[in-house]
């Protein structure tokens, strides 16, 4: 089943009591009655039951399929209708998607406000004008200024004696003749630009994972230019930062450690420590290789000739062994599958933590081979006649494992008729239920335990105990009964009855399995730290395994102080003992807020010398820290820190998390995931990034950006989000500039012209403006420009920092845009009005009309504004040059072929080109002086800016340019600019030790 967007298979099987029933005619007279909840989202619980034959029977999550999950293993199956339409669980979890617009777009829009608002002043001027002239235009029965406007004859426009209202009427004409300050064409570009932008992310070949067959998907497309924006990324770990493929490696049995294989934490720190000599509890001394030896077994990593082999039998405790080995085969829901071809068994389980243990198991010589709905068959190895034998066990209870009890167990009976319960679960639940008489390895187990943690391996504890026939038939009356209960607190007293049974255990001790760093994590991370980008990690893992997995990645180094908050002290431990809940969570809100405060003090003292810190903090002290009442003091606590380390998170505390940094930073935030437990902060964040890894596609489906291992972050924000922010904040900026040099010019002519509501150009002109004219080159920019390559956006990764700082599209950037097109307005309207208006405009003699100086005015228009663009390209490649001076070609051929038309088509510019434009110089001069008085100033500013004032960017296209790309020494005087000092990664680790 993978409603829930998980590969793992769930098991799923009728009651018992109808199992029997495979044909048709069976169900003849088949008879029940079904009764259950009513319908819900919740995809991992169903209450009911059904009455077959006068008797109750519990129905469970395992006899309920849901639509539109997929089924296997089986032929075909006969099942009853429960839930239809709307009240299916999919149904009743189909929610609309978050609504996520980037920054710039939000910011965008308060800029066409901003133009809306300007345009209405602009018209509200020109109507007052216009009112005072018209009714100036007729007194005392003669008319003055304005005769060719005939203010005697008017109707209401230009009728003196109704001036206000005429005033009124311009206004409404004027807001649409100045519409053409307001770029509507702009979101359309946009559109397009940002669906180009997303097919080259996902056709980026550097962000292929050839293994998995899996590329870079961007799912949306609103949010390509936010990539480069990023300030924190808040990563899961387990699937994300590892491989969530797990393998045994290690474990403890009867208080013996076994496994001689070496984990990547450990490598880890014996580097740091600078010794390659690894000490084996054993004693004896293991050299590490330093080449990556990868296991013969998939999810077996585990060396030790004591126990491998059929060996355990002569270890001093081989029953010990036997029992533990025995419960890594029969306590789980895995499935096998038999291939057909060669007879080998492969598992199907719900997780890779419980295929590795039955993996294990099978090696070590206690095969699973065969499930049915009440038995487990192993294949094992007998211990007296050093034989393979063949061991059923009848399959009574399974208590399935979930997050709150943090444990699994099950009740078989075996052939010798024993009943046995045997468990696996969490440290932090397991030893509290072991019997007196069943701790006899404990203190060995939990100092193996630590040394595992240390080591960076996820354990579980592994225990059993035999139970009396009236003990289980007292449980399993009471199991049916609260089974059998149709209400909301069924689950509520099934663990009731579970947690009666999981008592007075056995220890045998305790698995250790690894779950490997992805390739290039360490690295990945290195740079975003060098880029500025601050990481936190958000896990469901104890603070040890957290801890020593943050060492590995270079996300903590030696000599970071740590700041960890936590609330296991003596006296909050001696509160719980007492009961008092209110006691216990008053202290522990008190301990929490006084270690924050601690940790603020040691920040502020200590952050004057650039002293880098790391805050660790589990879920329960989280719960607190999240509390309205103390959750800026932790937030700002978090900022000072370089890293931040959330242990035993649960998902909603990921994304209440994500939700505090992105509200109280304002900043932006990135989240990246890999299971269904990270679908809330992949939401909650401004971005968020699926990782299509072993845990499913839940992640995936809930992201903006899906892509297949961690490291290609590095490339996604730091190339792609770097061009995709450039080039949208430089377009949009362009966009306003281009459409206010041309819409303020027919501001001027109508100023020019008394207000008079008279357009500078002819209507279709003014309509291709933004569609032929204007529009290509900029989506062209929007789509190929780069200011760097991405060879150097990886080199000098701190140039991502321009993004961060948003130093593209500051305000002060856009009123420079918009100041650069109304200057060039002006120059343009009154170069070409005043070259035009005294003197004759050809070898006739006759003197320039408005058609000609509308032609001139919008030739030099179109020609600033694309040689502006030429000018704001850092990258050209042949598509721009061809959609630059092509549409500037065009202008001329439209002209001939517009003005070709019959005149009562292109009405005012009937033959204006071939007849008047075209043959007179003045035309082709005015042109060519206008626009290089125009792009003059631009030039020079960026010329000088360039020279004297370089911004990142610029400094790096000085080393290109100057080839000094390869000089190192120049390389790294230009990275000691940086903006912020990397505390983060190997880099900061070796510069840390060099200081030392």
């Amino acid at each position: 089943m993978n409603l829930d967007g998980e590969t793992n298979l769930k098991l799923k099987q009728a009651l018992e009591v109808t199992s029997s029933l495979h044909d048709d005619y069976n169900f003849r007279d088949f008879k029940a009655i079904v009764k259950c909840e009513d319908p819900n989202a919740n995809l991992y619980s169903f209450v009911g039951t059904m009455e077959f034959e006068e008797q109750q029977h519990p129905l469970s999550p395992q006899q309920l399929l849901l639509r539109d999950s997929k089924l296997r293993n089986t032929d075909y199956i006969y099942g009853a209708v429960v839930f239809t339409g709307h009240d299916t669980k999919v149904m009743q979890n189909a929610t609309d998607p978050p609504s996520k617009r980037s920054k710039i777009e939000k910011t965008m829009d308060r800029v066409i406000y901003l133009m809306f608002f300007i345009v209405f002043i602009m018209g509200f001027i020109g109507s007052i004008f216009f009112g005072i002239a018209t009714e100036n235009d007729y007194e005392g029965g003669r008319i003055k200024r304005r005769w060719y406007l005939r203010p005697d004859n008017a109707e209401i426009f230009f009728d003196p004696e109704r001036a206000p209202v005429a005033a009124i009427y311009h206004f409404l004409t004027a807001l649409l003749l100045y519409s053409y300050f307001i770029p509507i064409s702009l979101y359309v570009s946009i559109e397009i630009v940002k669906v180009l932008q997303s097919i080259f992310i996902n056709q980026d070949s550097h962000m292929y994972y050839e293994e998995a067959d899996k590329p870079a998907y961007a799912r949306t497309s609103n949010l390509n230019e936010e990539l480069g924006q990023v300030d924190t990324i808040l990563s899961d770990k387990t699937g994300t930062l590892t491989c969530n493929s797990m393998e045994f490696i290690k474990c403890s049995i009867a208080g013996t450690a076994y496994g001689r294989g070496v984990t990547e934490v450990e490598r880890a720190i014996y580097r740091k420590k600078g010794s390659p000599v690894v000490h084996e509890p054993n004693g004896l001394n293991h050299i590490e290789d330093s080449a990556d030896v990868n296991p013969a077994i998939k999810g077996f990593n585990f060396k030790d000739e004591r126990i491998m082999n059929g060996n355990w039998v002569n270890e001093p405790r081989a029953d010990v062994i036997q029992k533990f080995f025995r419960l890594l085969a029969i306590c789980h829901t895995a499935i096998p599958e038999v291939d057909e071809e060669n007879g080998n068994i492969s598992y199907e389980a719900e997780s890779p933590d419980e295929a590795a243990f039955v993996i294990a198991a099978r090696v070590l010589g206690f095969e699973f081979h065969n499930r049915t709905q009440t038995s487990i068959s192993l294949h094992e190895l007998d211990p007296v006649s050093g034989k393979r034998v063949n061991r059923l066990f009848k399959l009574l209870n399974v208590l399935e494992f979930d997050s709150s009890r943090k444990r699994m167990s099950v009740i078989v009976r075996d052939e010798e008729g024993k009943l046995l319960l045997l468990c696996k679960g969490a440290d932090s639940v397991m030893f509290e239920r072991l019997a007196k008489g069943g701790r006899d390895f404990e203190e060995d187990t939990r100092e193996h335990m630590n040394e595992y943690a240390d080591a960076g391996l996820r354990t579980l504890v592994l225990a059993y105990r035999e139970l009396s026939e009236n003990e289980y038939e007292v449980f399993n009356e009471k199991m049916t009964e609260a089974k059998n209960s149709v209400s909301a607190d069924r689950e509520t007293l099934i663990d009731e009855v579970a947690e009666m049974i999981e008592r007075d255990l056995i220890l045998l001790g305790a698995t250790a399995v690894e779950d490997k760093l992805q390739n290039g994590v360490p690295d990945c991370i290195d740079k975003l730290a060098q880029a500025g980008i601050k990481l936190w990690v958000l896990t469901g893992d104890k603070m040890e395994t957290a801890i020593n997995i943050g060492y590995a990645c270079s996300l903590l180094r030696q000599g970071m102080k740590q700041i960890i908050i936590n609330i296991d002290t003596p006296e909050i431990q001696s509160l719980e003992k007492t009961g008092d809940k209110d006691a216990v969570i008053k202290a522990s809100r008190k301990s929490v807020m006084e270690q924050i405060v601690s940790g603020k003090a040691q920040v502020s003292a200590l952050s004057a010398i650039s002293e880098a810190f790391a805050l660790i903090i589990d879920g329960k002290s989280l719960a607190y820290a999240l509390e309205d009442d103390m959750k800026n003091s932790f937030l700002e606590l978090a900022i000072g820190c370089a890293s931040v380390i959330c242990c035993r998170s649960s998902p909603k505390q990921k994304a209440l998390v994500t939700r505090l940094v992105k509200l109280g930073t304002g900043k932006t935030t990135l989240a990246i995931g890999d299971g269904a437990n990270d679908v809330g902060m992949l939401q909650e964040a401004d971005i968020g990034i699926g990782i299509s890894g072993v845990e499913g596609m839940q992640a995936v489906m809930s992201s903006d950006v899906a892509i297949a291992q961690f490291r290609y972050l590095e490339r996604l924000l730091l190339v792609h989000g770097h061009w995709c922010y450039r080039r949208i904040s430089s377009m949009i900026s362009y966009f306003f500039y281009k459409n206010i040099a041309f819409g303020f010019t027919i501001f001027l002519y109508e100023a020019y012209t008394s207000f008079s509501a008279q357009p500078a150009y002819n209507d279709w002109y003014l309509t291709l403006f933004n569609v032929f004219f204007s529009s290509l080159p900029v989506i062209a920019m929007g789509v190929f420009d780069q200011d760097v390559s991405a060879r150097f956006c990886l080199q000098f990764p701190l140039l991502y920092q321009e993004g961060v700082q948003n130093v593209l599209f500051s305000w002060r950037r856009i009123v420079s845009w918009m100041f650069n097109g109304f200057y060039s307005a002006i120059i343009i309207f009154f170069f070409c009005s005043r070259a035009l208006e005294q003197q004759a405009f050809n070898d006739e003699g006759k003197t320039a009309s408005k058609d000609i100086l509308g032609g001139t005015m919008y030739t030099c228009i179109v020609w600033v504004v694309n040689l502006q663009m030429a000018l704001s390209i850092s990258y050209f490649t042949l598509i721009q040059h061809i959609v630059i001076w092509g549409t500037i070609a065009f202008w001329y051929v439209f002209q001939l072929a517009y003005g070709a038309l019959p005149a009562s088509f292109s009405t005012d510019a009937y033959r204006v080109f071939v007849e008047a434009l075209a043959p007179a110089p003045s035309y082709w001069f005015i042109t060519l002086f206008v626009v290089i008085a125009t792009l003059t100033p631009y030039f020079l500013y960026s010329a000088i800016q360039m020279r004297f004032f370089p911004m990142y960017h610029e400094m790096i296209q000085w080393i290109r340019h100057e080839g000094l790309s390869d000089d190192p020494l120049y390389c790294e005087m230009v990275r000691q600019r940086s903006i912020r000092p990397t505390t983060v990664g190997f880099t900061a680790r070796r510069a840390a030790s060099r200081r030392q």
